[in-house]
């Protein structure tokens, strides 16, 4: 996978994180991919790139608890 440009990118935070110092990501997307970094980073945080079908198939996991602690 070539290294998406994520510079003009949209970063969403989870509607979960309430500015309590926890551990939360951003979520972007651009095309063809999906860049998740650490929040609390900010700009300066590194980013982690998916493939858009990557990103679906692990949304699809999450959702049905595939990645739940046992």
């Amino acid at each position: 996978m070539l290294t998406p440009d994520f510079t003009q990118a949209h970063w969403k935070k989870s509607s979960r994180s309430h500015g309590g110092g926890g551990a939360c990501v951003m979520v972007a997307h651009v095309p063809g991919a999906a860049g998740v970094k650490d929040s609390k980073l900010g700009s300066a945080s590194p980013v982690l790139p998916f493939t858009a079908e990557a990103w679906a198939a692990f949304l699809c996991d999450v959702k049905t608890g595939k990645h739940d602690p046992r």
